[in-house]
């Protein structure tokens, strides 16, 4: 978490395409933000290069100090600001960026950020190594399906409720007053996830065929056309219009699932698998709920927790995907991300 002086500095390198010395930064921040030292700046600009927010050039008295590409994926935005703007009045990126694969590849958590999830994933490691009973560890492994398939399922508009969820699960009852589609969402929903249960370590390499074959169980007898689409789709809430060229989304597929397994950390892999397949909207339909699916068999595969997103308010998670729809900025995402991973492990196998 960046202070109040780092994030003046953040904004003021960026009005420069030329960027600043250390001297010009001092002279700046002694005007907005008072008495401030020499090794104070120093120390704030070394720690936002390390977190990549910053590149450094130049050597000695010639060392100037640039905004990276990475400060403008990740910089910090005020969404209720953001989102007082009427969708056609907001200065958006409204078709894909072929870029971004390029813009992703660098680290889109920080050093302290990995540092923070890798710690919450010893925690979750740790409670479970001290479960004896495999029923017990079923039986949470259960609950969070059955509360992922309920807040997935009610991010995509169902009314089951969490407790109607755990009946139509459980005991195959489905609740009345609710239609044969949101019956089925849920079933596909507790299908996909044991099927990710059971092939778990298929997960540490993706490919287009365990997508598409998580798809299809998710959109099962629910009229949506399995596989990559063929027509143009749009999204509801924004100007963002997705590839209509088939051959295209197919590359820009092929482009995802690449990146994700160059990665090294497993985090990455799963919340750029979140984020990336919401923004491609390879399929027809069910793409954020395949998304959030594999994005768990990501971690599941590397023995971490799944996520279940009960915590999450479905509108701020909306805000997150079309934050990164727009503008291509991935901190609210990524913050979304942080908060349902560390639920997850306070909330689970305690």
């Amino acid at each position: 978490m960046l202070n109040k002086r780092q994030d003046l500095i953040l904004e003021h390198i960026s009005q420069k395409s030329g960027g600043f010395s250390v001297a010009g930064i001092l002279d700046f921040l002694e005007q907005e933000d008072g008495d401030v030292s020499r090794v104070t700046v120093v120390r704030d600009l070394g720690l936002l290069t390390n977190e990549g927010f910053l590149v450094r050039n130049g050597a000695g008295r010639s060392i100037r100090y640039h905004i990276s590409p990475n400060f403008r994926l990740q910089k910090k935005v005020d969404i209720e600001e953001y989102f007082a703007v009427p969708q056609d009045k907001r200065m958006t990126q409204d078709k894909f960026n072929f870029d971004i694969f390029n813009l992703l590849s660098t680290d889109i958590l920080s050093a302290s950020e990995k540092e923070y999830l890798l710690t919450l994933h010893k925690e979750f490691q740790s409670n479970v190594k001290h479960i004896e009973s495999e029923t017990l560890i079923k039986k949470e492994l259960e609950r969070i399906l059955i509360e992922f398939s309920w807040k997935s399922s009610q991010i995509e508009g169902n009314t089951y409720s969490l407790l109607d969820t755990e009946m139509l699960i459980k005991e195959n009852k489905k609740a009345e007053g609710k239609t044969e589609e949101e019956t089925q969402m849920i079933l596909n929903h507790k299908n996909a996830f044991n099927f990710v249960l059971e092939h778990r370590e298929e997960f540490k390499v993706l490919s287009l065929a365990k997508i598409e074959q998580i798809h299809a169980i998710l959109v099962e007898r629910l009229n949506i056309t399995r596989n990559l689409r063929k027509a143009p789709v749009g999204i509801t809430g924004t100007n963002y219009r997705p590839l209509d060229n088939q051959f295209q989304i197919q590359e820009s597929f092929s482009g995802m699932i690449h990146l994700i397994n160059t990665k090294k950390d497993f985090f990455e892999k799963s919340l750029l698998c979140l984020v990336l397949t919401s923004y491609i909207q390879a399929f027809e339909d069910g793409n954020k709920r395949t998304a959030r699916l594999v994005s768990n068999a990501i971690l599941l595969a590397h023995d971490s927790t799944p996520m279940s997103y009960r915590a999450v308010n479905e509108i701020e998670y909306k805000k997150a995907t079309i934050l990164f729809y727009e503008q291509n900025n991935i901190s609210y995402f990524k913050q979304v991300f942080m908060e349902q991973f560390e639920f997850a492990v306070k909330n689970y196998f305690n």
